[in-house]
């Protein structure tokens, strides 16, 4: 019988904080890329020190996964999803049997219905790598339950916010929630090594750290507005890497936020953060 994620909730204890990881590009860690992906690989292999404890389970958006409505992952044993193209052979073989967790899955979707939001399960869906690859150096291990959340598809950065605030309680029932993108996602620039959206990049990092780390209530409102920063369309044309950020702010609740990783990659800067 599957023991249920985070059924005791034990007040003595602290509860998790939560997390935005950087994926990096693809399988990037696993491939031969040198000094461009390895700061990255290094801050996302220290994740699991840091916490207060290991989780019971965890509950993470990844930026590549949309639907209509919030849905989780219900499957006991979710496939990986290889969802990128053009790499090397051996990064299709990568593995990360990690199980499911129906249960936490029913309780994701009775917190969001509590909360006005609509929801859905999908028992068949898969890990894509915006999980399994950053999880691979962070929970290398693959033993904790996970269960997958989707963006929604009209990528709305309130309705983000709102669906990880709903999803609080579960931290202090040991389950880690996590958002996994990019605070960088322009491909055409990043891999063209574009130059001039270089100062850019930096620009719009200096913003959402800022963002991140004022009080809750003033961040809740920069980022709802995150398109009106300095540089926004040019780092997000389509904003599904940066959303995960909102939903990680969202389950923060009253917790401040820290930017706990800065890099320049190709140019361009990148961001990780912690609440709590």
């Amino acid at each position: 019988m599957e023991q249920q994620p985070g059924a005791r909730n034990d007040t003595a204890r602290p509860r998790q904080p939560v997390l935005f990881l950087p994926h990096g590009g693809g399988p990037c860690f696993f491939m031969d890329w040198p000094d461009t992906w390895d700061h990255m690989a290094a801050y996302l292999r220290g994740v699991a020190a840091t916490l207060p404890r290991r989780p019971d389970a965890i509950v993470v958006m990844s930026s590549h996964w949309e639907t209509g409505v919030p849905t989780v992952t219900s499957g006991a044993h979710p496939p990986l999803i290889y969802d990128y193209s053009g790499f090397p052979p051996h990064t299709y073989q990568l593995r990360y049997p990690a199980p499911g967790s129906p249960r936490l899955a029913a309780q994701v979707c009775a917190l969001l219905d509590g909360a006005g939001i609509p929801s859905a399960q999908d028992p068949g869906r898969g890990f894509d790598h915006g999980v399994f690859i950053p999880f691979l150096l962070a929970f290398p291990q693959a033993d904790i339950p996970i269960v997958e959340l989707s963006l929604q598809r009209d990528l709305n950065a309130a309705l983000e916010i709102r669906t990880g605030a709903a999803l609080q309680p579960l931290r202090a029932q040991n389950v880690l929630i996590v958002g996994t993108g990019m605070t960088y996602h322009n491909l055409h620039h990043l891999m063209g090594q574009n130059p001039q959206s270089n100062a850019v990049s930096r620009e719009f990092d200096t913003w959402l750290t800022h963002a991140v780390e004022s009080p809750p209530d003033i961040r809740t409102e920069a980022l709802t507005q995150w398109t009106h920063a300095p540089g926004a369309r040019i780092c997000h044309p389509r904003p599904e890497h940066l959303l995960p950020l909102m939903f990680a702010a969202g389950a923060a609740g009253a917790d401040r936020g820290v930017r706990d990783y800065s890099d320049t990659v190709m140019g361009k800067a990148l961001s990780g953060f912690r609440f709590g």
